[in-house]
């Protein structure tokens, strides 16, 4: 797969966990790709960080309003149902535990769940922005990304950047596998169906606990 075939198949996967009435935040980047691939017979509500629930697919070129965009600036779309607010009202959904899940990427991910994903030392810090808020608000935290950055594994034992939030994972979602930190470790939940078990643990440097049956990863 290439990286952006590698994004569309981490998406397709996410928008799996969802049910109807869901009300999800979904991060920049990757997260994004998500609303594209909610099945049309569940109805999921998206929020966005800057201000408006209903956020739909995104737009098709050439069909991009100037007056839509999302948390990361890029050109999105508002369903029917759509409502737009202020950062208040925004926030006050995500600090006050409306949201079912938030939907991020990440520099790192460990095996005692905790997240980094706002900055490397010694780089440009762009900000942590809502993270810190999303995972410490939601009810659910879903990390969708690549499983390395330049062949270095992102799941670690422990993470080594600063962290946004602290034993607040619930699911990671990858190319390679999906896993889930529980207080015995991480667990390997499903895997790419053309990937060995023995490879995502060369790529993955944190012990994983490998369920006698391992189910395969459908999107």
């Amino acid at each position: 797969m290439n990286k952006q075939e590698i994004k569309e198949f981490i998406a397709k996967r996410v928008a799996k966990e969802f049910k109807d009435g869901d009300i999800v935040n979904l991060g920049i980047g990757l997260p994004t790709l998500v609303a594209n691939y909610v099945p049309e017979d569940v109805m999921v509500t998206f929020q966005a960080e800057n201000g408006y629930t209903g956020a739909g697919p995104a737009p098709k070129e050439g069909e991009e309003s100037p007056y839509i965009s999302n948390a990361g600036g890029m050109p999105a779309s508002v369903l029917p149902h759509g409502a737009f607010f202020g950062s208040d009202v925004s926030f006050g959904l995500i600090r006050g535990g409306h949201l079912d899940f938030t939907v991020l990427g990440a520099l790192q991910v460990d095996a005692k769940a905790n997240l980094a994903n706002y900055m490397i030392p010694g780089k440009l810090v762009p900000g942590m922005g809502g993270a810190m808020d999303l995972v410490s608000g939601a009810k659910q935290v879903i990390i969708a990304m690549e499983h390395t950055q330049k062949g270095a594994p992102k799941i670690l034992e422990e993470c080594t950047l600063p962290l946004t939030g602290a034993n607040v994972v619930d699911l990671i979602i990858t190319e390679m596998a999906v896993m889930k930190p529980a207080e015995e470790g991480m667990i390997l939940v499903e895997k790419n169906p053309e990937v060995s078990i023995e490879e995502i643990e060369e790529m993955t440097a944190c012990k994983l606990i490998i369920p006698h049956t391992v189910k395969d990863m459908e999107i």
